[in-house]
């Protein structure tokens, strides 16, 4: 018997599973669903020549996400493709800010590798130069490049910034859209994915659509109405950009802010307002795809690159931390035909995604890509597999700071940072939101898993003791990018 035939078989039998998102606990893991709720797909494990439609709604904390725990039902749109879905409830991303973490999905590779970890490469008073992966990895071959050489029309289309053109995110594109100094949304990019996707709908296709509605550094068109917000609040904030970036760097410079809880409550409210916007132009997105007559020969993955802080601990923004409120994040893979849910609770890496992809389309790959990738595909899981194995995670966020993490998959995660040598140890069975640090406590645990750490990092070229982790100075923001002192 071939082997996409015992996998489809195996998917037949094995995919019954939960129906919908109901009953998501607070970590966003769904609960088993009653066997009434069941359902068996009865779907392919293959698609070849099949479409693939990747949306990334960049910022996407999972926790404010309906289905994944958000006591506010904010994303129907969201919540009603996760009922149709393969929900992996547990996705935690290599990073916690969007160049890097956004670049794995392209590569396959960690941080580390693709070495998109900062948005300069150089950054000092002689010389800037912006990071570009044509320069920083040229032997690596992109999702892109690789659907391109299968015969596939590209498409990008996004909200600029971190994942700009010019950072060598438009590598095997046909066409990738951006426009320079914004952090734009979906009222921008969904047009024109849509008008290219009519131009394209008789080729098989590969789409890339990203927008920054829910970003700290992105206010709605017409500004905001304050659905969510206590009609008492005395708005001491507004939600403007200007008040979110100062309380991003006062948050890195000391450490911690403090902040009223009827404020705390007002911030989350217009990120659930913004998330809310979000969900509404998606759900246009959707209605227009579906008239064009080929849904039912595309794949549709919807993510995020990575999550954001709202003051859980005590911060604003992301990319400082590795906490899992700037990790966790969605990830709904709808495969053509599916009707009914299928939850995957197990932890699973956004390093998977492209393997997934290539695996779901059985495309035909160079060695050199096989050789390139570093997750795992998702397909033996969406059949019924369990995922059991650490998931490995990094920033070097501006270089204010440099982190790396692992969590385990019984729930134990560790964190060290590298230019203070500190130790962070959580069981996130107990302590979900990450308020206890047991590194002393448990000594023996936390030092297993920082030789783990250090490891595997070792394992893909990147020696973490042979490395001088100096704090410097690599800007974000225009208004970050003073001049460092001169080396």
């Amino acid at each position: 018997m071939s082997a996409p035939l015992q996998r489809g078989l195996l998917f037949a039998v094995l995919c019954a599973t939960l129906a919908g998102c109901a009953g998501a606990g607070e970590q966003g893991t769904a609960s088993p669903a009653s066997p009434t709720e069941s359902a068996a797909l009865s779907l392919p494990a293959t698609y070849k020549d099949h479409n693939v439609i990747l949306v990334s709604f960049d910022a996407l904390q999972a926790a404010h996400v309906g289905c994944l725990g958000n006591p506010r039902k904010v994303t129907p749109t969201l919540d009603a493709l996760a009922s149709q879905s393969c929900n992996f409830t547990r996705t935690l991303s290599v990073s916690s800010w969007t160049v890097p973490a956004s670049m794995t999905w392209f590569t396959g590779v960690y941080p580390s590798e693709h070495r998109m970890t900062n948005k300069f490469a150089v950054y000092t008073s002689r010389e800037k130069k912006l990071a570009n992966l044509k320069d920083l990895a040229p032997n690596l071959l992109t999702l892109a490049e690789i659907l391109k050489e299968n015969g596939y029309a590209t498409g990008g289309f996004t909200g600029n910034a971190g994942v700009s053109g010019g950072f060598g995110y438009e590598q095997g594109f046909d066409v990738y859209f951006y426009e320079k100094g914004k952090f734009g949304g979906f009222d921008r990019s969904i047009p024109k994915a849509l008008a290219w996707l009519k131009a394209n709908r008789d080729r098989k296709f590969f789409l890339f659509l990203h927008g920054y509605d829910v970003h700290g550094q992105h206010t709605p068109a017409a500004g905001y109405d304050y659905r969510y917000v206590d009609k008492d609040y005395d708005r001491k904030y507004t939600g403007s950009e200007q008040e979110q970036e100062l309380l991003r760097e006062e948050g890195l410079e000391r450490g911690r802010l403090t902040l009223r809880d009827a404020d705390v409550r007002f911030w989350r409210a217009v990120y659930d307002e913004k998330i809310n916007r979000a969900d509404e132009r998606f759900k246009h997105f959707l209605e227009a795809f579906n008239k064009l007559g080929v849904a039912d020969k595309t794949l549709l993955i919807v993510t995020a690159d990575h999550g954001t802080e709202v003051y859980e601990h005590r911060r604003f923004d992301h990319g400082f931390t590795l906490y899992d409120e700037l990790l966790h994040v969605p990830l709904f893979i709808k495969l053509p035909g599916q009707k009914n849910a299928r939850v995957i609770p197990d932890q699973v890496s956004s390093i998977d995604l492209m393997p997934t992809i290539l695996d779901l389309l059985q495309v035909r790959l160079p060695e050199k890509a096989k050789q390139q990738m570093r997750g795992t595909s998702l397909v033996p899981a969406i059949q019924g597999t369990p995922v059991q194995r650490d998931v490995y995670s990094e920033t070097n966020y501006r270089d204010y700071t440099f982190k790396r993490s692992i969590i385990t998959p019984d729930r134990w995660k560790f964190i060290y940072t590298l230019e203070s040598k500190t130790r962070e140890l959580y069981d996130l069975n107990t302590d979900p939101h990450e308020t206890r640090n047991l590194a002393q406590a448990e000594p023996k645990r936390a030092r297993t898993l920082e030789e783990k750490v250090f490891a595997h990092f070792k394992s893909i070229g990147h020696d973490l003791t042979r490395h001088s982790w100096e704090i410097g100075l690599n800007p974000v923001y225009q208004s970050q990018a003073k001049d460092p002192p001169k080396k």
